[in-house]
């Protein structure tokens, strides 16, 4: 019998490898290429990880390929994501959790993406912040960059942190791993890291963190960002100074083999730009960081109307949200009003304290036409006309003005 914290020639616990499972069994339900669901791979656990931990702990354990899995991008066009088995998933959750507790501690106050206990609107309240006081942005945009992160490079940054032979070997063999494209052809890797792969998000962390982070605060302490992942703003105090940065990070990601996209990356003046420099227009006046934009806007306070750069829902965001409410076709559902209004909340909840956390009143368009969505639901299923459909919503919404999430916005 083997102790349960026993470990062979690599000290991995199969404790690790259970704590591991049970953490990505969170999250993610896709098959990879082996086509093992969790709920299979759950028929015998204990062996199926028991087997996993052997082979980790020997040396023995080789990834599959990963699974490429296309999903359509705000902007258009498509991300590919990797999709790793569930073995795989479990196996980079392991050095994850290794890794993280030596890296997480290092990280830049300024680098909110895929970290514990940090999220996209501590992001964006630092953003907002820094707006008030710096009416110039680079919004930098690096071209392909979990495509193009160099494997050499990366490793240079992960052995900062660990010297350990297993964890070296394995997070090689990841990044080396290849995908079985949709098409059925199979592509070799030999740079970047797969988006979707449990270890990607820390991994890509890491090497911003020496190659942008640690490089400003370095070379360029004055100057203020945010960074979520690959998503970057520097906070400049005049045109010229983000000419100047821009020219600077440039070289800087040249250097580290990464490319700024010049026609994604732009200088934007954020305040008011009437009376400036007798310059009454700019080429950017407004730039998206986190599905908001930001831009000038009127704001009502006790000493009058002032105008601040402040952040609202994008209009992608928009786009993609409305485009997922008529992707549901609720018309077409025959369910109880209460079983509709507890799968539609599932999803507007997570839309509305998103992108409510910042000027929550110009989201309420989306609200409406979810209305307008709920109102062909009732048409649909008791054959009404449009204003006996509406009259009996609003008759719902005053009884119940609680039983859809949405409506605490704007009610029918």
């Amino acid at each position: 019998m083997i102790d349960y914290y026993e470990t062979k020639a690599h000290p991995i616990t199969r404790k690790m490898v259970w704590d591991a499972y049970n953490e990505i069994r969170k999250n993610g339900k896709a098959a990879g290429v082996d086509g093992v669901t969790f709920e299979s791979y759950e028929v015998d656990l204990q062996a199926n990880l028991y087997k996993l931990w052997n082979r980790l702990t020997s040396g023995s354990y080789f990834p599959q390929l990963t699974r490429e899995k296309s999903i359509p991008k705000t902007g258009g066009g498509t991300r590919s994501l990797g999709i790793a088995t569930v073995e795989d998933r479990t196996a980079q959750q392991v050095v994850r959790a290794y890794l993280e507790q030596k890296m997480e501690p290092t990280f830049h106050d300024s680098s909110y993406g895929y970290r514990p206990g940090r999220h996209a609107h501590q992001a964006i309240t630092a953003a907002t912040d820094n707006c008030m006081t710096h009416y110039w942005v680079l919004d930098i945009d690096i071209k392909g960059y979990f495509d193009s992160i160099d494997h050499e490079l990366l490793m240079k940054a992960v052995k900062q942190y660990s010297d350990e032979k297993w964890i070296l070997m394995y997070t090689e063999r990841w990044l080396k791993a290849g995908t079985l494209k949709e098409d059925g052809t199979i592509a070799e890797r030999f740079e970047g890291t797969a988006q979707g792969s449990v270890l990607s998000p820390l991994l890509s962390n890491v090497f911003l963190h020496f190659v942008f982070d640690k490089w400003m605060d370095k070379c360029y302490p004055s100057f203020k960002f945010e960074r979520y992942s690959d998503d970057i703003i520097v906070h400049c105090k005049s045109e010229k100074q983000a000419q100047f940065i821009k020219a600077e990070i440039g070289g800087r990601f040249t250097e580290c083999k990464l490319t700024m996209s010049e026609n994604k990356t732009k200088i934007v003046y954020i305040k008011n730009p009437n009376n400036k420099d007798g310059r009454t227009k700019y080429e950017n006046e407004s730039f998206d960081f986190l599905g908001y934009t930001y831009k000038p806007r009127l704001k009502k306070t006790k000493n009058g109307i002032l105008l601040l750069t402040t952040p609202a829902m994008s209009s992608k965001a928009k786009v993609k949200v409305l485009d997922a409410i008529c992707k549901m076709k609720l018309h077409l559902w025959p369910v109880s009003l209460k079983e509709l209004a507890e799968t539609v909340n599932q999803k507007t909840r997570g839309w509305i304290n998103y992108y409510g956390f910042k000027a929550r009143s110009t989201t309420a368009k989306l609200w409406f036409l979810l209305n307008k969505k709920l109102i062909k639901w009732v048409r649909w299923q008791r054959g009404w006309q449009f204003k006996r459909a509406l009259n009996w919503l609003r008759a719902v919404h005053k009884a119940q003005p609680m039983l859809f999430s949405h409506w605490e916005i704007t009610h029918p």
